[in-house]
């Protein structure tokens, strides 16, 4: 039986995650407004916060699972934003891709690097079988020519979990990823995207001309074409069941705290949030707070639902797709409600709202958009084929 209760344990563990989330807040309107300058790896408070913060024993049998509670506590860090970190992690979302697809050798070489994953190109986006950067055997090298678009990461990144086609007559069968380490010749970085939204946060473009890698470093080291599966490329696309519900859960953070922030001013305002009103007693601004309000809850309860699944070694793949559109509308949702709550005050620059909105618009696009978590959805449902809905 599923249960989210929170034990004191666990409560004690994200009050402290919330102390670290305000921390970041302060930096939060700077970083944004100086695109150029990445947040320190770690702020300058950092040591004295874990020197004094009450410690959280280990977590127990009783304790939320911890599939559930580190979508919770991503939650909780972007409550405070999206991109300022106490502390930041050397990881990005080719690590979890090494993860979940390399060998142990290659997880032993590779897993102390921060590594960004390539997939969108100019000619493909939401649709990665398309991809048409292509890798060519030669002798005991790959040889990598194409262009990559919108990498997370990809300046920070030391190295990349790149998607390739061997084949591109066979489709999906022939696409595979490879490890490759920035500084190899043939490897170029031409720019960093300028954004509306997690300004702070580096995405770059990637460019491979004849960049040559030693054969090992093909993922999983499988250089089959299977001509009545996808390969490698389904085994890698299994990374996403677990990401896609933490990109949720960052959404979901910006857009609870825009709730908080709007509570907190109705009620200094003078709007009365009486939960146990009748239906049509309610004033028209806490009727719409509090519908906000539900659609958040929601949200939140199919991300910890599918994060639950995986904790468990259950198939979650229809549930991170529902998880994640669901977010992605609703953070959109709520971020903009709270604005028409507030008025001015909502898009003035002396309050956080305006930039959580923009930057949870990123949540409903990368790692696929809404749009294509629910033609998986569809699929999921209703039995259809691929080519059933092109």
């Amino acid at each position: 039986m599923i249960d989210f209760t929170l034990t004191e344990n666990d409560k004690a563990a994200l009050a402290r995650t919330r102390a670290e989330a305000l921390i970041c807040r302060k930096y939060a309107r700077y970083h944004d407004e100086q695109e150029g300058e990445f947040p320190p790896d770690e702020l300058e408070e950092a040591a004295d916060f874990y020197a004094n913060a009450p410690q959280v024993p280990e977590a127990g049998p009783e304790d939320t699972s911890m599939s559930v509670m580190s979508a919770l506590h991503s939650l909780g860090l972007t409550w405070g934003d999206y991109s300022v970190r106490l502390r930041r992690g050397g990881g990005g979302l080719g690590n979890a891709a090494l993860a979940a697809a390399g060998t142990e050798e290659q997880k032993q070489k590779w897993g102390g690097l921060c590594l960004s994953m390539a997939i969108t190109e100019p000619g493909c986006g939401s649709d990665p079988s398309m991809v048409s950067t292509s890798a060519a055997l030669d002798g005991d090298e790959w040889v990598i020519n194409g262009e990559k678009i919108f990498v997370t990461t990809g300046i920070r990144a030391e190295g990349v979990v790149l998607w390739a086609t061997v084949d591109k007559s066979a489709g999906r069968a022939g696409i595979k990823s490879f490890l490759v380490e920035k500084g190899t010749p043939g490897f170029e970085v031409p720019h960093k995207e300028k954004k509306l939204g997690i300004r702070a946060d580096d995405t770059a473009a990637y460019v491979f001309r004849d960049c040559r890698i030693p054969r090992e470093n093909l993922l999983g080291l499988d250089e089959t074409i299977p001509k009545k599966s996808s390969g490698g490329f389904r085994g890698v696309m299994k990374t996403f069941n677990m990401t896609r519900p933490l990109v949720a859960a960052i959404g979901l953070g910006l857009s609870e705290a825009a709730l908080d922030f709007t509570r907190d001013l109705l009620e200094e305002a003078g709007f009365a949030l009486d939960y146990g009103a009748g239906l049509g007693s309610r004033s028209a601004v806490a009727e719409k707070f509090m519908r906000l309000e539900a659609i958040q809850e929601a949200s939140v309860l199919t991300t910890l639902r599918s994060t639950w699944l995986a904790g468990q070694g259950k198939p979650n793949n229809m549930e991170s797709s529902i998880c994640k559109a669901h977010a992605g509308s609703a953070v959109r949702e709520v971020t903009q409600g709270c604005i028409e709550l507030l008025g001015p005050m909502g898009i003035s620059r002396d309050h956080l709202l305006e930039k959580w909105t923009r930057d949870c618009r990123i949540t409903d696009i990368y790692e696929g958009t809404g749009e294509i978590q629910r033609l998986i959805i569809a699929r999921g449902l209703l039995d259809y084929t691929r080519s059933d809905l092109k």
